[in-house]
């Protein structure tokens, strides 16, 4: 159970390290750069210490691949972040789950319950939700492209979550150190490889918060895994999610008095019932 909590509090981080970047007016590509070079260093030290990891060149390139996703996913939430505030796009980015159910359904040919076309269907609704309570809060004056962000978080995220099921499907586990190490990597590069195209200002503490960011996020998937050792699908799933979603509204209403009009509400309670039965 301990590990469940702990997941529940390094993803929680994540958001939370992002609205306070926000408020600080950091970069998120500053943000990025400080994130990925901290987790590409963790990921480097379990790659040197696992004794059963391979090299592989297929998992050098499937790394380099996704790391696409990871990278756009991570600027995406940031952008989202600011337009919507992070209890709205923390329920966005956990209903990305149903991604990667319906690409299994399409590609592994896995078939959804009741319970899960329930939640799909739920999930429409609460982005439904997500359109009006944005349109009718008067803390934020969102474009057509700012409430695109919370759609394309949910997108981005569940390919990202997509690509990890299917190398997990295709490729031995003695691989998996080296795919991370690569994974990581790439995105230090292509985030570094931004920078010098747009050329902000160098801002040193958005770059530290980033490295503060990477540790949480880099943890996050490794206490997942033992959560997953430890309790069943069934229970760390809807859990650790609606868990996330309750920690963050509860910390950014606390810290930042971020409120949620009525349908900003019934976005984060359809939210989270969509989240429980697409885990069923």
């Amino acid at each position: 159970m301990l590990s469940l909590f702990l997941t529940i509090l390094c993803s929680t981080s994540i958001a939370v390290v992002m609205k306070y970047n926000d408020q600080r007016d950091g970069h998120p590509l500053y943000l990025l750069a400080g994130n990925y070079f901290v987790a590409t260093m963790i990921a480097a030290v379990f790659w040197l210490l696992d004794p059963t990891a391979t090299f592989s060149w297929i998992a050098i390139v499937f790394g380099m691949g996704l790391a696409v996703f990871f990278v756009g996913s991570f600027f995406l939430f940031a952008r989202a972040v600011r337009a919507a505030g992070a209890a709205l796009t923390q329920v966005s980015s956990r209903l990305s789950v149903g991604v990667p159910l319906l690409l299994s359904m399409l590609f592994f040919n896995e078939h959804a319950s009741r319970f899960q076309w329930l939640g799909l269907c739920l999930t429409g609704i609460t982005l439904f939700f997500f359109y009006f309570s944005l349109k009718k809060n008067t803390h934020y004056r969102l474009s057509a492209v700012e409430y695109g962000y919370l759609f394309a978080v949910l997108v981005g995220i569940g390919i990202g979550d997509f690509c990890m099921k299917l190398f997990q499907h295709t490729r031995p586990i003695t691989e998996k150190s080296t795919f991370i190490v690569a994974l990581f990597t790439f995105c230090l590069l292509y985030t570094v490889a931004a920078l010098k195209i747009e050329h902000p200002t160098f801002e040193k503490a958005t770059i530290l918060r980033g490295g503060l960011l990477g540790i949480p996020n880099m943890f996050a998937s490794f206490f997942l895994i033992n959560a997953l050792a430890e309790l069943s699908t069934i229970v760390v799933y809807p859990v650790s999610n609606i868990g996330i979603i309750l920690l963050t509204t509860l910390l950014v209403v606390w810290i930042w008095h971020e409120k949620l009009n009525r349908y900003g509400i019934a976005a984060l309670v359809t939210g989270m019932v969509a989240i429980l039965l697409l885990s069923f």
